[in-house]
């Protein structure tokens, strides 16, 4: 293959990728701040629900759901059982990406993860002798707005022709993206190039996004459209997956990486787990790539997936270096153990 044809493909599968996890971050952020995430105060009395709660929300794609436990954490409403199950099941952008490029793999990956970090979190709680949180804090990173003179909506339909009127420059190029987007996946010149289940999807969530930008008030669009995601996640997500794919199709091209890996799992396996402790989601694409290209077992991306956490341990970084510390030797472990029992059951 030349190497024009493999930049190309590899454009191509990148873009595509990028634009599902857009259209999925646009889908998650909607609906938080949609329901605003307001908590009863309830919940920390109900340790196990904690945990259960933490696990959902944790396999929930994205960083939300890690950083709203971490607020709850450091509110005295979640214990520290919650704290590190919700950061096991987390898997940050990967999530989006894993969805985007092998949806049954993730399924399966994420109903793992799920059940593993349950059961980490009770087995926590129950030998943990003092399950209390550190201090509270005044504010945390949550991306919608409790402030009633800057109340954030999705959707009001008394704004959506003042908008258009006199539309911003932001709301135009979005615009501009979404229904160009949507032509090229339509003509197939990217995609899929037959009309199977994935164009479908790939259409529908386009249409998705197109909707919110052409309905949203002008505040949703700019901080939470534009400046979270699109300026934010988007190019680091594009990057990353762009080059990840570049340099395994020209590797694959000229060089026999595929037995090299394949004769190096261990070291691989401790790679994924050290890579892990890196609170970023842009290098553990590799293992999704590395695996979504049949060059590493199942058991190298669970053991990724358990123990990075993608930006959903940044908050509690700032608030407590001993806490960050905790979470991640634990999450280490447990995925060293299940690393380990993988390799051994070849699988």
């Amino acid at each position: 293959m030349k190497a024009v044809d493999i930049s190309l493909n590899s454009l191509n599968q990148a873009v595509m990728i990028t634009s599902f996890v857009a259209d999925m971050m646009l889908i998650i952020e909607y609906i938080t701040v949609q329901s605003k995430m307001q908590w009863n105060q309830s919940l920390a009395k109900r340790p196990i629900l904690q945990i259960l709660l933490s696990a959902f929300l944790g396999v929930t794609p994205g960083c939300l759901g890690a950083y709203t436990v971490v607020s709850l954490y450091t509110h005295r409403l979640m214990n520290f059982a919650a704290l590190v199950t919700v950061m096991i099941a987390t898997s940050g952008d990967e999530a989006f990406v894993m969805f985007s490029m092998m949806p049954d793999t993730a399924i399966l990956l994420n109903s793992i993860i799920f059940i593993i970090a349950i059961a980490t979190g009770i087995f926590l709680f129950f030998i943990s002798k003092n399950n209390k949180p550190i201090f509270p804090i005044k504010e945390m990173q949550f991306n919608y707005h409790e402030n009633k003179e800057e109340n954030c909506k999705c959707f009001d339909s008394h704004l959506i022709i003042p908008q258009l009127k006199n539309i911003s420059f932001n709301r135009f190029l979005l615009l501009l993206i979404s229904f160009s987007f949507i032509f090229l996946l339509i003509i197939g010149k990217i995609g899929p190039e037959i009309w199977n289940w994935k164009k479908w999807i790939f259409i529908g969530s386009a249409l998705f996004f197109t909707f919110v930008s052409l309905t949203s008030p002008d505040h949703f669009l700019e901080k939470h459209i534009w400046k979270h995601i699109i300026k934010k996640h988007i190019p680091r997500i594009f990057l990353w997956t762009f080059g990840t794919l570049l340099f395994l199709h020209f590797f694959e091209n000229y060089f026999n990486i595929d037995t090299w890996i394949k004769n190096n799992i261990v070291w691989i396996l401790l790679i994924a787990v050290l890579i892990g402790i890196i609170p970023e989601s842009g290098p553990h694409l590799i293992f999704v790539t590395l695996f979504a290209s049949g060059l590493i077992p199942f058991s190298v991306l669970l053991t990724s997936s358990i123990v990075q956490d993608g930006h959903g341990m940044l908050p509690l970084l700032a608030e407590s270096k001993k806490d960050f510390v905790r979470v991640k030797l634990i999450n280490m472990l447990v995925g060293l153990m299940v690393g380990a029992i993988g390799y051994l059951f070849n699988f």
